[in-house]
C-alpha cells in the first residue's frame, strides 16, 4: 500500500498535487460553517438519570433544563423603576415562543426572598429556554442580546448555561483561529532551524495545513451523524497539525539519510517511504489506539472527539504518504541547497554520551527521576471530577460575573434547582404527591420546592399547586436549593433528596445531577478504556519487539510520565496554585479532562516510544546479543533516533502550548497536560528512564517464553530484511540540526 501511495506521487507530483490543491479549496469550503452545527455541551450521557429526566421535561411539558438569567442590578432592587424594567422583560419573555417559563421577585412574590440579593442591590429574572445542547444556548444569547446593557441606571447582565454553552462555542472557534496563528509560524521557524532549509521547512507546513483544512470538513460530516462537541474542533486540529508536521519531518529526515548514502532522487524517496513511511502507519495506528479509548466512556463530548480522532490520525497518515513524496520529487536536491552539517561519529553524539554516563550508574540516574515524577503525581489522588460551568470561561465574561455574583450575593442559588419527575398513579396519588413536596421541603438546604400539590417552604404549604405540572403520565417539582450545585453539599443533598419516601418511581434532573452523573460515567468506563489501550499497546509493542519484557517497561513508564502530569492539572487547575493559569479555580476538574489528556497522551507517547524501540531491536537483531551489545543497541539507538524525536517532540510542544492560549480554562487545562505530558516523555522518560531500565534488565529485556518465539517470529512488525543502505563510518548525514 505504502509503495503504491508514494509511487504514485513520485511518478505524478504535479498531478496529485493538482487534487490536494483542489481538494483544499473544496474541503475549506465544506469545512467553513462547522462551528455552526458544533454544540458546547454533551457532558452527559443519553442514558444518565439526569438526562433521562430532561427528556421527560422537554417531551412531556415542554420545558428545558436550560437557564438563562438576567441579572438586573441597581441601587435598590426594589426601586420602583427597576421593578418597572424588570416586569416589563418578564413579560416580554413570557411572550416568547422560545421562553418555556420566566419568573422574578418583581412579578412573583414567592420567589421575592430567593431571587434578590443579600444587599438588596440585585434581582434574577430566571427564564427556562425550549430546546436542548444544540439550539437553547443560540436561542438564550438572541433573546439576552435585547435586554443586556445599561438603561436608566439599571444594569442587566446576562448568565446561566444556555448562555455560558454559547459563549463557550464562540470563544472555542476564535480560540482555534489564534492557536493555528501562532503554532504555524514558531513550527516553522523551529523546522527552518531542525532542517536548515526553508523549503524543506515548508513541506510540514504545507502539510500541515491541509491537515487543519481537511479536519474541519470531516467535523461536518460527521455533525450529520453525531452529535459533535465544539471543542473537539480545537483539539482534533491540534493533534492533525502536530501530527501532520512530525510526520513529515521523519520522512524528510529519512530521505536525507537516503541521499546522504549516495542514492538517487527517485530511489531515495522510494526507500525512505518504505522505511519512514512505515513507521509513520505504526505510529498512526498507535495514537489511534489511544483516541479510540474514549469511545468507551458514555458522553457524547468525549465519543465525538473519538470518532474526529480517528478520522485525523488516518488523514495524517494519508498526507504524509502522498503528499510529502510529491513534494520531494518536485523541490527534490533544492530542499538541500544549503549545506548540511555532517553528524561526528555516533560514539561522539551528545546522546550517545548521555546513554552510557546512565548506564554506567542506572540506579543513582533512575532512581530520583522515579522519585520525582511519583512526588509531581500525589497531587492526582486528591483528584475531584466536575462538570464545567460559567467558570470554563475568561474573567471579564458577563455570565462568569453573573455566577460569581449568584455565590457570593445571593442565600438561594437557582441554578442549583432540582428537578423531580414522578410517575403517579391514580387519583390516589394526589394526596400522596402533596405529602412527598411537604417532605421535601424539609430537607435541610432546601428553600422551597413547587408542584402540582402546591407549594410548601419548611414543611409549610404557602401556595397553589400548579396545574401544568401534572401531565397524564408523569408530574414534576422544582425543589430550589442554597446550594452550588457543583459543590460537596450539593452531592450529599441530592443523596437526602433521594431518602425521602417518594409515591413512584422518580427521575432526578438538575445542574447537581448531572455533575454526579458525568464524574460517574467517567469513573465506570475509565477501567475498560485502560484495559483497552493497555492490552492492545501491550499486543502491538509485543509484535515489534519481540519481547514480552519491553511493553510491560514502557507501560510502567507511560503511568508514572501521566501521574505527574495529572498532579500538575489538579495542583494548578483545581488547586488553583499558580494563579490556576489565569483561570478561575472551581476546586474541581472538569470531569472530560483526564479522559482526554490520558487518551491523547498516551497515544503520543507510544508514538514515539514505537521509533526508539524499533531502533532498538534494528541494532540488537544485527549485535552478538550480549549484554554489553544490549547496552551498545541502546545508546545507537538513542543517538540516532533521539535528534528526530527531540525535533518532533518540540513541535509537538510548540503545537499543544499554542492551546494553552485559549481563554477557556478547559481548554488550557487539556494544552497544558498534553505540553507536560510531551515534555516529560521526551525528556526525563527516554533519556533517563528509559536507558536506566533498559540497563538494569540487560539481556531480559529481549525475553519471551520459548512457546511464543515461534508465533513472533512469524507475526513481528520488523523489517524481514537488513537495511539495504549503508553510511560511510564518520560519515552519517544528521536527520535534523
Amino acid at each position: 500500500m505504502i509503495d503504491r501511495l508514494s509511487g504514485f506521487a513520485s511518478r505524478s507530483p504535479k498531478l496529485l498535487l493538482t487534487i490536494v490543491a483542489a481538494a483544499f479549496v473544496i474541503l475549506g469550503a465544506v469545512g467553513a460553517p462547522v462551528a455552526e452545527r458544533l454544540t458546547a455541551g454533551g457532558f452527559t450521557s443519553p442514558d444518565d438519570e439526569s438526562s433521562r429526566a430532561a427528556q421527560v421535561l422537554s417531551d412531556d411539558f415542554g420545558v428545558s433544563g436550560m437557564q438563562l438569567i438576567l441579572a438586573v442590578e441597581s441601587g435598590d432592587a426594589t426601586a420602583s423603576a427597576t421593578a418597572g424594567r424588570a416586569s416589563e422583560i418578564v413579560g416580554q419573555l413570557r411572550a416568547d415562543p422560545d421562553i418555556a417559563a420566566a419568573v422574578s421577585p418583581w412579578t412573583d412574590p414567592q420567589y421575592r426572598a430567593k431571587l434578590v440579593s443579600d444587599d438588596k442591590t440585585e434581582g434574577l429574572i430566571v427564564a427556562l429556554v425550549r430546546g436542548g445542547d444544540d439550539a437553547a444556548p443560540a436561542k438564550a444569547s438572541e433573546i439576552a442580546s435585547h435586554y443586556t446593557g445599561e438603561r436608566d441606571g439599571v444594569t442587566i447582565r446576562a448568565g446561566g448555561q444556555a448562555i455560558v454553552f454559547h459563549e463557550a462555542n464562540t470563544q472555542a472557534a476564535h480560540d482555534l483561529m489564534l492557536a493555528e496563528a501562532i503554532a504555524l509560524p514558531l513550527c516553522f521557524l523551529l523546522l527552518v532551524w531542525f532542517l536548515r532549509s526553508a523549503i524543506a521547512a515548508a513541506i510540514p507546513i504545507a502539510t500541515g495545513m491541509v491537515a487543519i483544512v481537511g479536519t474541519t470538513a470531516i467535523l461536518f460530516l460527521l455533525t450529520f451523524v453525531v452529535e459533535l462537541s465544539i471543542f473537539a474542533m480545537n483539539l482534533t486540529a491540534a493533534i492533525g497539525l502536530a501530527l501532520a508536521i512530525d510526520y513529515s519531518l521523519l520522512i524528510i529526515s529519512r530521505y536525507r539519510e537516503e541521499i546522504a548514502a549516495g542514492h538517487s532522487n527517485e530511489k531515495a524517496i522510494a526507500l525512505s517511504m518504505r522505511h519512514a513511511g512505515r513507521a509513520v502507519c505504526y505510529s498512526g495506528v498507535t495514537v489511534a489506539i489511544g483516541v479510540v479509548g474514549m469511545v468507551f466512556f458514555p458522553m457524547s463530548f468525549l465519543r465525538s472527539i473519538a470518532f474526529a480522532g480517528v478520522a485525523v490520525v488516518l488523514l495524517s497518515i494519508i498526507l504524509s504518504l502522498t503528499m510529502v513524496p510529491a513534494l520531494l520529487t518536485l523541490f527534490g536536491d533544492r530542499i538541500n541547497r544549503k549545506p548540511l552539517r555532517e553528524a561526528a561519529p555516533v560514539e561522539q553524539s551528545p546522546l550517545y554520551r548521555v546513554a552510557r554516563r546512565v548506564q554506567r550508574n542506572p540506579i543513582a540516574f533512575g532512581l530520583p527521576v522515579v522519585v520525582l515524577l511519583i512526588a509531581l503525581g500525589a497531587p492526582a489522588l486528591g483528584l475531584k471530577l466536575g462538570l464545567p460551568d460559567e467558570r470554563v470561561l475568561p474573567k471579564p465574561s458577563a455570565a462568569q460575573q453573573v455566577g460569581a455574583d449568584i455565590r457570593a450575593k445571593f442565600s438561594d442559588n437557582p441554578t442549583g434547582v432540582v428537578h423531580i419527575v414522578v410517575a403517579p398513579r391514580g387519583a390516589a396519588d394526589s394526596a400522596a404527591l402533596a405529602r412527598y413536596t411537604d417532605e421535601l421541603s424539609r430537607v435541610d438546604g432546601v428553600s422551597g420546592v413547587i408542584g402540582p400539590a402546591g407549594t410548601f417552604v419548611d414543611g409549610k404549604q404557602v401556595g397553589p399547586g400548579v396545574a401544568t405540572m401534572a401531565g397524564e403520565n408523569n408530574a414534576y417539582l422544582t425543589v430550589s436549593t442554597t446550594s452550588d450545585p457543583y459543590s460537596k453539599r450539593a452531592r450529599v443533598q441530592l443523596d437526602e433528596i433521594r431518602a425521602v419516601d417518594a409515591p413512584a418511581p422518580i427521575l432526578i434532573g438538575g445542574l447537581a445531577q448531572q455533575t454526579r452523573d458525568t464524574a460517574t460515567g467517567i469513573t465506570s468506563a475509565f477501567p475498560k478504556a485502560l484495559a483497552w489501550i493497555i492490552v492492545v499497546t501491550f499486543v502491538l509493542l509485543l509484535l515489534l519487539t519481540g519481547s514480552v519484557v519491553l511493553p510491560l517497561k514502557a507501560l510502567i513508564l507511560n503511568t508514572l510520565s501521566l501521574s505527574a502530569t495529572f498532579g500538575a492539572l489538579v495542583w494548578i487547575f483545581q488547586d488553583g496554585n499558580l494563579g490556576g493559569f489565569g483561570t478561575v479555580p472551581s476546586g474541581y476538574i472538569a470531569a472530560t479532562v483526564p479522559a482526554l489528556v490520558f487518551c491523547v497522551a498516551f497515544g503520543l507517547s507510544m508514538d514515539y516510544e514505537v521509533f526508539l524501540l524499533s531502533r532498538f531491536r534494528e541494532e540488537w537483531d544485527a549485535s552478538g546479543k550480549t549484554r554489553a551489545d544490549n547496552d551498545t543497541a541502546v545508546a545507537i539507538g538513542l543517538s540516532r533516533s533521539g535528534r528526530v524525536i527531540t525535533a518532533a517532540a518540540a513541535l509537538m510542544v510548540v503545537v499543544f502550548a499554542a492551546v494553552i492560549t485559549s481563554q477557556l480554562s478547559l481548554m488550557r487545562a487539556f494544552g497544558l497536560g498534553l505540553t507536560l505530558a510531551v515534555l516529560i516523555d521526551a525528556t526525563l522518560v527516554r533519556f533517563i528512564l528509559v536507558p536506566a531500565f533498559m540497563r538494569l534488565f540487560g539481556t531480559w529485556n529481549w525475553w519471551a517464553p520459548s512457546w511464543m518465539r515461534p508465533f513472533l517470529a512469524k507475526a513481528a512488525l520488523r523489517e524481514s530484511a537488513p537495511p539495504t543502505t549503508t553510511t560511510p563510518p564518520g560519515r552519517e548525514m544528521a536527520n535534523v540540526h
